[in-house]
């Protein structure tokens, strides 16, 4: 079975195409994304403005000939911060329905959290135990745990990577008052979650996936993406303050420069990096693993455990899974 997965986030339209059936281990086939950076197109009324809705009927159209093209069976689309939060959404996905026949579901933070948790346990298997996940987004912090398929906790906080820099940062490279001011922030915004986590005992796992901490782990050493999806990667305490000290000095063009840092994300690199520092920190964590699947990961995952055709808004809301 060959499945496409859209997935329209705060800084890119990506569609993944893989072949998979249920209890196989998924291959990708084909990726392709489009940098829109719908998070950074809300206007003063809280629209995603027409400019905006335009590229965005274009892009998903485009991913949609690229699925058909490549002899997808089905393509799950779904949104997440960005236009979740846009006032006028439903009328932005009801335009992209009418000129393109994709239907966006819009995932709830919670909902996005538990998704990228089942493609984490699925990837690490039972001997992982207890696993803590985090996934820093463009627009949300995503923190689940449990020792299940379905985590104990799952918790969506909107403390993502580029709304910080969006928020938070006046100047490029941020000034040492903005880098010492969100960092305090940060650790207040994060203690009722880290609380929650502390109830939970200590996982035996943590675990950290998106583009965020995978930039932060290459720029700490870690093996580059040429080298295979197996390759064990870490983000260490240490490492990540010693690298918030030197990036937190660059502008946003001269971090795009460095090796494992794209473009299109490179503005929002440091606010990351301190929303991973403030969480470790909360957490009380020293290391965090690298894991290669995520939340478009977990989509297709869900999709291949109900692949007995039920409804795929209950597969991406998880309603109707097995218990």
């Amino acid at each position: 079975m060959r499945l496409g997965v859209l997935d329209v986030g705060s800084n890119t339209v990506h569609l993944l195409v893989v072949d998979a059936h249920r209890g196989a281990h998924p291959t990708p086939m084909h990726s392709e994304k489009t940098v829109l950076r719908l998070a950074e197109r809300i206007n003063a009324r809280g629209e995603l403005g027409k400019e905006g809705v335009n590229d965005l009927v274009r892009a998903v159209e485009s991913a949609k000939e690229s699925a058909h093209r490549l002899g997808c069976e089905d393509l799950m689309a779904f949104s997440t911060s960005a236009v979740r939060e846009a006032a006028n959404a439903g009328k932005v996905l009801r335009k992209v329905t009418e000129q393109t026949g994709v239907e966006l579901q819009v995932l709830t933070g919670v909902e996005e959290s538990r998704l990228t948790f089942l493609a984490v346990r699925r990837w690490f298997g039972w001997s992982a135990g207890k696993l803590l996940v985090l996934d820093i987004g463009g627009g949300s912090l995503e923190v689940a745990m449990g020792i299940d398929e379905e985590p104990a906790l799952a918790e969506s906080v909107p403390l993502g990577a580029g709304r910080i820099t969006r928020t938070r940062f006046s100047h490029d490279p941020p000034t040492r008052s903005e880098l010492v001011d969100t960092s305090a922030w940060l650790e207040e915004q994060l203690a009722d979650l880290a609380k929650k986590v502390t109830r939970l005992g200590e996982p035996d796992r943590a675990v950290a996936t998106s583009k965020t901490f995978r930039s932060l782990a290459r720029l700490t050493g870690a093996a580059p993406s040429a080298a295979g999806p197996r390759v064990r990667r870490v983000l260490t305490d240490t490492a990540l303050r010693q690298l918030i000290a030197f990036i937190s000095r660059m502008s946003s063009a001269d971090l795009a420069q460095l090796e494992g840092v794209s473009s299109s994300r490179a503005h929002q690199l440091v606010g990351g990096a301190l929303v991973a520092q403030a969480t470790m920190r909360a957490l009380s964590l020293e290391v965090l693993e690298i894991c290669p699947w995520a939340l478009r990961e977990g989509v297709i995952l869900r999709r291949l455990d109900h692949a007995n055709g039920t409804d795929h808004t209950a597969l991406l809301t998880g309603q109707g899974r097995h218990e």
